[in-house]
């Protein structure tokens, strides 16, 4: 999509959602590639009030408008199912007054309870809407919104079986340009300096295992078995993020295992503090199928094992997931299966070195690095043409 030569008409922006992470980089993201085209826009964005979107958008510096919205829950007699009609009805109005008081040129919705409410009022007053999808499988509010926005920047190929084919432009998602510069590939200094950090032998391969912020309970379990079906050693170090709620217990397992750990670099946290230095101190990464980690490792361009979470809505982060294996960049593991089969997943790779390269490059060819300016070139190009 071309972009516009004009810079003086993006001036007034809503982006609305949240809920997740996963929701709120990309908003971020699109909204930080608006302010460098247009410093002096206007935008600001709208949450679902108690939702992280409330704290996390104004540290990052935006403002934000608070709708009293919530989703349904699967036990018909939740007292939150009860309120539900009130509250959609409430948010309707008060989306309504936002948009009369703020009188965007563009509403964006990257998913979660209050991209519905302020996209399906947008929409209904003639503004032009656009809806960014991080995942393989939708969010049911934007499945809803599908038919009624006018662009639709998807995070994954094959969308037609959910959106009108007509207004889906597949960019890919996007990642903040002050993440995408330093998931950008490392020289031999900086991984180095990054074994270094995490205590690593930097002359020694390392696996990256990460089950997420909260952990994965099958992941650790996994590690575990790992370390106990090799007493005679790793061909590998191995960096452990098991999770803040786990960390207590998985530090207690490993202390308890110094007779097996003796000699071989196992550094185990409930958090690790630089990302970016765990990715390229890296030579093989295991990790949960979050759409946004997908899109953070295309970037970093290694050989992945990614195990999708069993308890996502639809079973979407196994499709994530699918957009990489499908292309021989990763090797897909049920979770029932990780603690069985993850050891010999990473032996095998350690073992097959033509196979990692090949999954290594596959993985670039799937990166989007330029997915927020392709989001906001749809956006130039609804408002400016």
């Amino acid at each position: 999509m071309v972009k516009s030569e004009s810079k003086q008409g993006l001036e007034r922006v809503i982006i609305s959602g949240g809920g997740t992470g996963g929701h709120i980089h990309p908003a971020l993201a699109i909204a930080d590639e608006i302010q460098k085209r247009y410093p002096q826009c206007q935008i600001e964005f709208v949450g679902a009030l108690g939702r992280m979107e409330m704290e996390k958008i104004p540290t990052a510096g935006y403002p934000i408008h608070g709708l009293w919205i919530s989703g349904i829950d699967r036990n018909w007699r939740s007292l939150r199912n009860w309120l539900f009609p009130f509250k959609l009805i409430h948010s309707m109005v008060h989306a309504s007054r936002l948009i009369r008081q703020l009188n965007p040129q563009i509403a964006i919705g990257v998913g979660g309870f209050a991209s519905g409410p302020l996209l399906y009022r947008a929409a209904m007053r003639k503004i032009p809407t656009l809806i960014q999808e991080q995942n393989s499988f939708p969010g049911i509010t934007n499945r809803i919104l599908a038919k009624r926005v006018d662009c639709i920047c998807a995070g994954f190929p094959g969308m037609a079986r959910w959106f009108p084919g007509d207004r889906i432009l597949e960019t890919g998602n996007p990642l903040r340009s002050s993440v995408a510069a330093l998931l950008q590939p490392a020289n031999e200094e900086v991984i180095r300096q990054a074994k270094s950090h995490f205590g690593m032998n930097p002359d020694r391969p390392m696996v990256f295992v990460m089950g997420g912020s909260l952990g994965a309970l099958s992941m650790n379990q996994a590690v575990q078995k790992l370390i106990l079906d090799c007493p005679d050693g790793l061909p590998f170090d191995v960096l452990w993020q098991c999770g803040a709620r786990y960390e207590l217990t998985c530090k207690g397992w490993l202390q308890e295992q110094q007779h097996l750990t003796s000699g071989k670099q196992v550094r185990c946290a409930g958090f690790i503090d630089r990302m970016d230095w765990a990715y390229a101190a890296a030579t093989v990464i295991a990790s949960r199928a979050g759409a946004m980690s997908i899109a953070e490792l295309a970037l970093v361009g290694k050989p992945a094992i990614l195990v999708p979470s069993p308890v996502v809505a639809e079973d979407h982060q196994t499709k994530n997931a699918r957009s990489l294996s499908d292309r021989g960049g990763a090797i897909l593991l049920e979770d029932s299966k990780v603690e069985e089969q993850l050891g010999s997943a990473l032996l095998d790779l350690f073992h097959d070195h033509e196979k990692a390269q090949s999954m290594a490059k596959s993985m670039k060819e799937a990166a989007r690095p330029n997915a927020a300016s392709d989001v906001v070139d749809a956006i130039e190009a609804l408002i400016l043409s």
